[in-house]
């Protein structure tokens, strides 16, 4: 039975910090550590790394949000100092690590292990169906330790869900750099103060948001037009509701049982690296 949209978004709010702890400098440091020249070698060796050896056009579709040629410049050099093998397991071991580190007592306690088998069941139940970065997750092992288990099955929610707000964008029209600028009206910067855009060419930048302008969802001082504003929420409605079928293995009271116990967690995953 399908589960209230406002709890599937709960779990995407829970999930995320304990899934992005990947992106954190203890899993730098160990990509850093095996050759990668900078942060975004690591970044696209591990998150790329379930595809397996597919050319940069495919990382840069899948990942749909990067702009032209930032994903070639790590694909496919990385590939020649390590093997997506070796990503794969240096990313579950070192995220593992950072997740262990933040969240302290919380690792050992018994309450750990029936999260983690919760999340991984909700996981490892939702369709792949056009869904390319989880379908190559869910062909991985599932690691056996908690913590590391833990870490897993928030990445395949986080990426389920991901691959999902790819095909809402696409159903709106609304290309990668695009779904950046909606993202930082959303959050009341300017699109050239967006940390994931700042860096483009002015020129390059100017010409999106143009373009959204001649769409109607951005106003003549950049900022978002109320046609905008609700394109955005709809993108957002969408994504939940395509992130549900996740949970639909759970009962109302297993999911319940799920966010409760996450909740701690995720508080605690949300500290900063110190």
């Amino acid at each position: 039975m399908p589960h209230p949209q406002a709890k599937v978004h709960r779990m995407f709010e829970l999930v995320e910090p304990i899934a992005t702890v990947t992106f954190s400098e203890v899993v730098n440091e160990a990509f850093l550590a095996l050759g990668m020249r900078d942060y975004w070698d690591g970044y696209f060796a591990g998150r790329a790394a379930p595809l397996g050896l597919v050319p940069a056009g495919v990382v840069h579709a899948i990942f749909y949000n990067f702009a032209d040629g930032e994903v070639a410049r790590h694909i496919p050099w990385v590939w020649g100092k390590i093997t997506p093998q070796e990503a794969i397991a240096v990313r579950e071991r070192s995220s593992a690590a950072a997740l262990r580190q933040r969240i302290g007592e919380l690792a050992g306690s018994p309450g750990l292990v029936r999260v983690a088998d919760l999340a991984t069941r909700a996981a490892l139940s939702a369709p792949t169906e056009g869904r390319a970065l989880y379908a190559g997750l869910r062909a991985l092992d599932v690691p056996e330790e908690p913590v590391a288990k833990l870490w897993h099955a928030a990445t395949l929610l986080r990426e389920h869900r991901g691959d999902g707000h790819n095909a809402a964008l696409l159903a709106h029209g609304i290309g990668g750099t695009e779904s950046h600028v909606l993202m930082a009206l959303s959050l009341g910067m300017r699109a050239e103060e967006f940390g994931r855009i700042h860096h483009l060419p002015k020129a390059q930048l100017a010409a999106v948001v143009d373009g959204l302008r001649g769409r109607g969802l951005v106003d003549a001082a950049g900022g978002f037009t109320d046609a905008g504003r609700e394109t955005k929420q709809r993108i957002e409605a969408l994504t939940d509701e395509l992130g549900a079928p996740a949970y639909d293995v759970l009962s109302a009271d297993e999911l319940d049982e799920l966010v409760a116990g996450l909740e701690p967690i995720a508080a605690a995953a949300h500290a900063v690296d110190q």
